[in-house]
């Protein structure tokens, strides 16, 4: 069995693969194992220095050429409510969202598969199987969470579950200064609800709730269209070489 060191984590390089967000360019990318004990705690240094995980994977682009990817947050306790956005939260309040353990399940794979299908046909994830979505869900060293998101039954109010099919997921890890949203997904046939937004001022709300200062968005990636729904939310820092830095202007 392969061991991989925790105290003094070792870096790796990719080979050059074909970029999804920009279209003609070549990526890389600088990646170590987060596993053991120290795993945690490595995270929450990586995280702030711009990596994101999949799985037991910490990664952050390492591109020749480009430095379109910039890893963004928000800052939680200004958030600017706009009127789009509490008119969101005002209709999200059909629904209930619930903190599970990283967990998968047979529902939560059906809608993954009908996400990726409706939005990423030809993505690199269209052909994971079910044994490969369990993998990213549970295969975890950092304390990760499922927040299942559902329609608001009679009785949500005691249970503090929804009822019915299943609307949106989001796989977070709970660091020591934020919530990172390391992916989600939704049933595209509910485009009306706004439920990629939703989630994502959820996690605001929780963030709030549990006093972390941040919520980690990922990339956002100039000159993508892609990404370009993550500059709605502010006040929002971008990690620069001087650190992080709160955008004075929408990018």
């Amino acid at each position: 069995m392969t061991r991989h060191p925790t105290d003094h984590p070792q870096f790796y390089l990719t080979a050059p693969a074909p970029c999804p967000y920009l279209e003609g360019r070549q990526e890389r990318k600088v990646f170590t194992h987060l596993v053991g004990s120290q795993a945690p705690a490595l995270n929450d240094v990586l995280t702030q220095g711009g990596f994101r995980r999949s799985q037991n994977i910490a990664y952050r682009p390492a591109c020749e050429n480009c430095r379109a990817c910039i890893s963004v947050r928000i800052r939680v306790a200004d958030f600017l409510w706009t009127k789009s956005f509490r008119r969101q939260w005002k209709q999200g309040e059909k629904i209930i969202s619930a903190r599970l353990p990283a967990a998968p399940s047979a529902e939560q794979y059906d809608l993954f598969q009908s996400y990726l299908r409706a939005r990423h046909d030809n993505g690199g994830m269209s052909d994971m199987s079910v044994l490969d979505y369990a993998m990213m869900v549970e295969d975890t060293h950092v304390e990760t969470m499922v927040i299942e998101y559902r329609r608001k039954g009679p009785d949500s109010f005691i249970t503090g579950t929804g009822e019915g099919p299943l609307l949106g997921v989001a796989l977070s890890d709970q660091l020591s200064d934020g919530l990172s949203m390391v992916y989600s997904f939704f049933d595209p046939q509910h485009m009306d609800l706004g439920l990629g937004t939703l989630m994502i001022l959820d996690h605001v709300h929780r963030a709030q709730r549990l006093g972390l200062p941040y919520v980690y968005l990922g990339y956002w990636v100039n000159g993508s269209s892609k990404m370009a729904y993550k500059a709605r939310f502010r006040p929002q820092e971008q990690l620069t070489p001087d650190g992080w830095v709160e955008v004075e202007e929408t990018p």
